[in-house]
């Protein structure tokens, strides 16, 4: 078992394993719409199956939410 770190909890993991096996066993919802860093880069999702994770990395899976606030005009 090797030890990283997932949104900054640590969590064991048989190794090899890469980033799309680590979403599906983290049950990610929408990893189509989910960002992931790896030793705060951001991995291309074209790259995910490449992507083998080690001992002591750092996973980040980030989503991007819109919104802000209301414009007001004053008259």
């Amino acid at each position: 078992m090797a030890k990283i770190y997932v949104n900054g909890d640590v969590q064991e993991v048989n190794l090899p394993i890469n980033v799309s096996e680590l979403i599906k066993q983290n049950n990610v919802l929408q990893p189509e719409m989910v960002s992931v860093q790896v030793n705060e880069e951001f991995a291309d999702a074209d790259d995910w199956e490449r992507i083998q994770l080690k001992e002591g990395d750092k996973v980040d899976f980030l989503y991007f939410m819109g919104g802000g606030s209301e414009l007001r005009v004053k008259n």
